[in-house]
């Protein structure tokens, strides 16, 4: 079956483990038990993974403008024509996400640069072959947004940054 699943998590039981503004008051063998509750196997299979920050009220109250929803909504519109045109002809992929590691060649290319990259990133980070794999085609996605035929080091750059539980310790 298809699905999208979107979790959340705190990072430890009482929720601030890493804030800069109230302190965690959790042991740190809590803490780790705590987030090991999500197994490496499962975190593998969620191709995207941020960390989000508690946002301060200035941040909140600044006026400056941001994009609106209409201007992602056609963004997002025009990455999903990009991704039905290109795998017209192939049948059971529809988006990147379901392309498999043997499409990544033809579909998901990344130069040189890209791979050397991609491996300081894998080696750094201790990512497995799975997470490769779905950083890969979250690049490509990231540069579908972007209107680009091909993946740039600043594509492939914003989707390793979103393999933030991958991490040891990942909330702090």
């Amino acid at each position: 079956a298809n699905f999208q699943w979107i979790a959340a998590m705190n990072p430890c039981p009482c929720g601030f483990y890493g804030d800069s503004i109230k302190p965690c008051t959790c042991a740190p063998a809590m803490v780790t038990k705590y987030q090991k509750r999500i197994s490496g196997p499962l975190l593998d299979r969620i191709d995207i993974h941020i960390e989000v920050t508690p946002v301060s009220f200035d941040e909140l109250a600044d006026e400056r403008k941001s994009e609106r929803s209409k201007f992602v909504r056609e963004r997002v519109v025009k990455a999903r024509g990009i991704q039905n045109t290109r795998y017209k002809n192939i049948e059971g992929i529809f988006s990147n996400s379901q392309m498999a590691s043997k499409n990544l060649e033809q579909f998901a290319h990344i130069n040189e640069s890209g791979k050397t990259l991609l491996k300081n990133a894998m080696e750094k980070l201790g990512l497995s072959a799975r997470a490769y794999d779905r950083i890969i085609k979250v690049a490509r996605t990231i540069a579908d947004l972007d209107a680009s035929e091909n993946i740039e080091m600043d594509h492939l750059s914003e989707a390793i940054q979103y393999r933030s539980l991958d991490r040891e310790s990942w909330a702090g």
